[in-house]
């Protein structure tokens, strides 16, 4: 049988002696998510909170009908775990994943599970802006978090890596100490759909950006905070982005404005 096992404090501990695989099952705590073949929880151990995600196959069935919508499958906790090290490697700052573990070759019925530490306590991003058309910012403030998510997105892309979920909700704020535009921490979270290559390739990373364009498109950013991210996360001339990156900047704003569009029907009031 197939199998992969990285067990780091304080697990290496609580479950020395035991098949992890079986404990992992065993721990309790708040439910979060229960889909079929997965499940994500929050438990503590010794007084401090950790994440557990634990996944037992989603069958055949589910990964044709995704393959069949052109959707690549999540079939196990393998990505979240690649992705949290690779991004680590990176200098990103993410979810520090303490315990993970696979086993068996089907992916079908493949079982498996990642378990991290907590990140609190903090705010998600697009908590933190939803409020900025009405209540701006201070602009200090304002500009070093576009550039941080620039740097981390650029970063991510030039390590190999994209999110496929890459909105400004998976971007944490910690609050402690409270951030100002000097000294803040921001982590990037929900990796259970990244993909990991030796490049990312250029259809993979105008996914994501446009999928974090459309998740800022109703906090108030200016054209030229737009430009700030661009020089931010390519690291070159405006005008060489410009040039080089017609394609991506073409795509980018209807693109954007599609998802913006679909969101509203799906979550607009009274929709059923």
């Amino acid at each position: 049988m197939t199998a992969e096992l990285v067990l780091e404090a304080p697990f290496a501990e609580l479950w020395a002696g035991q098949d992890p695989f079986v404990a992992v099952e065993a721990l309790r705590g708040e439910v979060f998510r229960e889909l079929e073949g997965r499940r994500t929880l929050r438990t503590e151990v010794a007084g401090r909170g950790y994440f557990v995600k634990i996944h037992r196959g989603i069958g055949w069935g589910e990964i044709f009908k995704n393959l069949l919508s052109l959707r690549l499958p999540v079939v196990g906790a393998a990505n979240e775990w690649q992705a949290s090290r690779r991004l680590t490697d990176a200098g990103v700052a993410t979810l520090r994943a303490v315990a993970y573990g696979r086993r068996g070759w089907n992916p079908a019925r493949q079982h498996s599970f990642v378990v991290s530490e907590e990140l609190a306590p903090t705010l998600s991003l697009a908590d933190f802006c939803r409020d900025w058309p009405q209540q701006p910012p201070p602009l200090a403030l304002k500009r070093a978090l576009i550039a941080r998510v620039a740097d981390m997105a650029g970063r991510m892309h030039r390590a190999g890596i994209n999110h496929r979920d890459f909105y400004i909700c998976h971007f944490l704020l910690h609050l402690d100490p409270a951030p100002t535009a000097a000294d803040f921490r921001l982590s990037l979270i929900d990796l259970h759909r990244a993909q990991c290559r030796p490049a990312t390739p250029r259809r993979w990373r105008n996914k994501d950006l446009a999928s974090l364009y459309f998740s800022v498109l109703e906090i108030g950013l200016t054209q030229r905070d737009f430009l700030r991210f661009l020089r931010a996360y390519f690291l070159r001339p405006l005008r060489d982005i410009l040039r080089d990156e017609t394609p991506l900047l073409r795509h980018l704003v209807p693109e954007g404005e599609r998802l913006l569009e679909r969101y509203r029907r799906k979550f607009a009031p009274g929709v059923q």
